[in-house]
């Protein structure tokens, strides 16, 4: 998270935290009070001018409502800036649901750009038909995209001739999985990475590219809209292939820079239209492409060092500044 941020330039740190348990095995009121506990626990460590949580696997704008509930309850009044993810209602920001795939596809856009090849008519496999993968195959569809394989944990959908995203999402949200929409083939969450397609976008968990499939790995762009979903021997293989990879910290940044958005909004109590929203990320998520992308050029390295390198001389010159206290 710390590269991430220092990637695309926002004035946030870095930290994760969570909980191991599989919340589908839980009822709603025993997450929330997991969550409240949770909270109540790392309470003294966050806040709005320290430490603040968002949504990351397992957790959504509902478990983001009872932090921020159970810390304003410890503070005796409503503090919205403590936690960003939140639902509108209660000091969420607009743009912030979809932020992470619309980054992703500003991204893909900026390939396309850099590129000389429109994004119309490119075949897309997604990995991973949560909320970056579904909204992403949505944006990407209206781009003029063709999304012909996507898959969540259960397993994946494929047709040649093309998915309808919407049509899926209202199949999975009947059955709890893309498995069985009609008109597809199944396939595995391996097989799908290695389906002849032009964009990858692994939306799912880590590790799923390695050095025993990336040889197979059709995509022209695989862009990670997951953290860290190709292992370093893969790296080497898909950039020796000629294989454009934007990776994690720079792909999948539009979810943290929305949260930076939605906490500057509490702070001011002053909240933005979706319009001026997305025009910011698209201006972080470019300005950050071309960053990264000049840096790869000019020292003939891949993306991933690329951002590295990047991140890593922001993080330095901030440090070195600042000096030693005492």
């Amino acid at each position: 998270m710390t590269w991430k941020c220092a990637c695309v330039n926002i004035p946030y740190g870095g930290a994760k935290g969570g909980v191991i348990v599989d919340p589908k095995q839980l009822s709603l009121r025993e997450v929330e009070g997991l969550t409240r506990r949770f909270t109540t626990e790392i309470s003294p460590l966050i806040g709005p001018d320290r430490d603040i949580p968002a949504p990351d696997v397992n957790t959504n704008a509902q478990t983001m409502a009872w932090i921020m509930d159970t810390y304003s309850m410890h503070k005796g009044y409503t503090i919205a800036g403590v936690v960003t993810g939140k639902p509108i209602a209660i000091g969420g920001s607009l743009g912030r649901n979809e932020a992470t795939a619309r980054g992703a596809v500003f991204t893909l856009l900026k390939w396309a750009e850099a590129k000389g090849q429109p994004l119309t008519g490119a075949r897309v496999v997604i990995q991973g038909y949560g909320n970056a993968g579904s909204i992403a195959a949505t944006l990407l569809q209206e781009q003029g995209c063709s999304i012909v394989a996507v898959s969540d944990s259960s397993g994946g959908i494929h047709n040649p001739a093309g998915l309808d995203p919407a049509k899926v999402g209202a199949w999975k949200q009947e059955h709890g999985t893309v498995v069985g929409f009609p008109g597809s083939d199944e396939v595995t969450n391996q097989e799908i990475l290695e389906i002849d397609c032009d964009i990858l976008v692994p939306a799912a968990l880590e590790n799923q590219i390695t050095r025993h499939n990336a040889p197979r790995i059709s995509a022209r762009v695989i862009a990670e809209a997951a953290n860290g979903p190709t292992t370093p021997e893969a790296d080497e293989i898909l950039y020796d292939r000629g294989v454009f990879l934007i990776p994690d910290i720079l792909c999948n940044a539009g979810g943290v820079t929305v949260s930076y958005f939605e906490w500057v909004q509490d702070m001011q109590s002053f909240f933005w239209t979706e319009d001026r929203i997305n025009d910011s990320l698209k201006g972080i998520m470019d300005r950050a492409f071309d960053d990264v992308h000049a840096m790869s050029e000019r020292h003939e390295v891949d993306m991933r060092t690329a951002a590295y390198m990047v991140a890593v001389a922001r993080v330095a010159e901030a440090t070195t500044l600042r000096g030693l206290y005492p």
